[in-house]
């Protein structure tokens, strides 16, 4: 197995405190989870993690310790607390429990001394992470701690809809209160464009499964893009001092100014990280954060637009010129050790090349029409790729296989 041992001694990681990966929503392709494995695996840490089997490209890296079955959701407490507790028998060990989404951290949180017997889990006050999460609870404590956010409106009828979508004006973001519990079909972010959009939208509210209620649907002023969509991610210790935070700037999202990191930078920007780790504070969350941010240009100020209280996917942007990055400063701090001073690499980018091919698909024919080698450009330039790695090929392989099956069918049914 290939290790990092050009990494420096102060940043070398504990492999006695293996990891286990907890992820709850269904999605073969989150290269977070491949980022978590590669980062930890090249540092000798044994993780396992629960995957959807060998469908997940995920489960085909040579740094995956050993893949366990997919869990019950979260909704069924007593269900998956058995099925962890099952898996911590296998790992021989207490392991290092890391969510890889909202509904991992909130479930965490609230059954933190059920899974301590088993698991090591950072200290988080229980109820933080669904606080954080549901974005109605995020809006109202932006109000209160007078943190800036887009304006947001929660319309209880169709009437309300259309007075909410004249008073904030179109187009306009709608957004689900609780996205960890959405149907599938649902996006938990929609750039509305239209009065019939938004009407459609706060429809499909009215025959929702209670065991998969994601709350009231959030109609948000919508920030104009000039000013730029900015993140932070960071973690913070007990106490709530940030052991590692860094800030980036999105360069591309899919879909385009309501979806996920698709290219993105590492950008120093002193007052947002002073922003970001202000706002963590007052709202006493504690371990790995991934904050949204955009600029306003008309009053130059940062609207949070979200909180997770996890770690991003695009994580290993962050990763300093040690080698150091995110989760690793959280297993150093969870096995005792120090987390060293962070030695950024400002201008290190990174790209998801299935997220960025799909981007250059769906551009218009006259876009489309230029060289190859201009598509293909940054893919080269990149300095961190989300599922190539020269050490570890067969997760980018099948994550390709994967990609043209689900090609083929989208042309099937058109």
């Amino acid at each position: 197995m290939f290790l990092d041992t050009h990494v420096p001694s102060t940043t070398r990681l504990d492999p006695g405190l293996p990891v286990l990966l907890l992820r709850t929503d269904r999605n073969v392709f989150h290269h977070g989870t491949l980022g978590v494995i590669r980062s930890l695996g090249r540092a000798g840490v044994p993780v396992h993690a629960i995957l959807e089997g060998r469908a997940n490209p995920s489960s085909r890296s040579r740094y995956l310790h050993r893949g366990h079955p997919w869990a019950p959701p979260a909704a069924r407490p007593a269900a998956l607390l058995s099925h962890l507790r099952m898996i911590g028998e296998r790992v021989g060990g207490p392991a290092l429990l890391v969510p890889m989404d909202d509904a991992g951290a909130i479930f965490i949180a609230e059954h933190a001394d059920a899974l301590t017997p088993r698991f090591v889990v950072p200290y988080q006050d229980p109820e933080v992470p669904r606080r954080v999460a549901d974005k109605s609870s995020l809006v109202a404590a932006c109000a209160r701690y007078g943190v800036q956010c887009p304006r947001s409106l929660t319309p209880t009828s169709a009437h309300e809809v259309e007075e909410a979508a004249a008073e904030l004006g179109l187009p306009l973001i709608a957004k689900w209160a609780r996205p960890w519990r959405l149907r599938p079909g649902l996006r938990s972010t929609t750039l509305v464009r239209t009065l019939g959009e938004a009407q459609r939208l706060f429809a499909a509210t009215r025959d929702r499964d209670p065991d998969g209620d994601a709350g009231p649907l959030i109609l948000q002023r919508r920030v104009p893009p000039a000013g730029g969509d900015w993140f932070f991610q960071g973690y913070f210790d007990e106490s709530l001092d940030c052991l590692f935070g860094a800030t980036g700037r999105k360069h591309l999202a899919f879909p385009p100014q309501a979806g996920h990191t698709v290219a993105g930078e590492w950008v120093a920007n002193p007052e947002l990280e002073r922003l970001a780790v202000r706002i963590v504070r007052l709202l006493g969350c504690r371990g790995l954060v991934d904050l949204d941010f955009r600029r306003d240009v008309d009053d130059g100020g940062y609207h949070l637009l979200d909180f997770n209280p996890r770690i991003g996917a695009q994580f290993r942007l962050f990763t300093d010129r040690n080698g150091l990055d995110l989760v690793r400063a959280l297993h150093l701090d969870q096995s005792g050790r120090r987390v060293p001073d962070v030695s950024p690499a400002t201008g290190r980018n990174l790209l998801v090349e299935n997220h960025y091919l799909r981007h250059s698909a769906a551009r218009p024919l006259r876009v489309t029409a230029r060289p190859l080698r201009e598509t293909l450009r940054p893919l080269r330039e990149a300095d961190e790729l989300a599922w190539y790695a020269g050490d570890d090929l067969p997760p980018f392989l099948a994550m390709g296989r994967q990609s043209v099956i689900r090609a083929v069918g989208r042309l099937r049914t058109t």
